[in-house]
């Protein structure tokens, strides 16, 4: 898979996993799980790109004695996930086309 495209539709898994509530990082890779498999490295690679990009903000909180960061998404990261939605199904509609699947009128 092209690397930029797997990056981005990672990112927006990410965003997907917090969209609900906030989350620190070994519940979003367990939460992903089902779906994709990330390592921890690969995911706070994302989580401090996309927190570069204000689409989530990041805060810190005690939990068992240790400090947890929490993550939380923004209204431009909720955007983000739409956008990202669009724009597959211009993918999907050429996917089709590739696959010969394509409806013909």
């Amino acid at each position: 898979m092209d690397v930029q495209l797997k990056r981005g539709i990672l990112d927006v898994c990410v965003l997907a996993a917090i969209r609900g509530e906030d989350s620190y990082g070994y519940q979003i890779i367990k939460d992903l799980k089902p779906y994709v498999e990330l390592s921890e490295s690969t995911l706070y690679t994302i989580l401090k790109r996309l927190e570069a990009a204000e689409l989530l903000t990041v805060r810190t909180a005690e939990h068992g004695g240790r400090l947890r960061k929490y993550y939380r998404i923004t209204p431009g990261g909720l955007r983000h996930i739409e956008e990202f939605k669009e724009e597959w199904k211009g993918i999907m509609a050429i996917y089709r086309y590739i696959a010969g699947e394509e409806e013909t009128t």
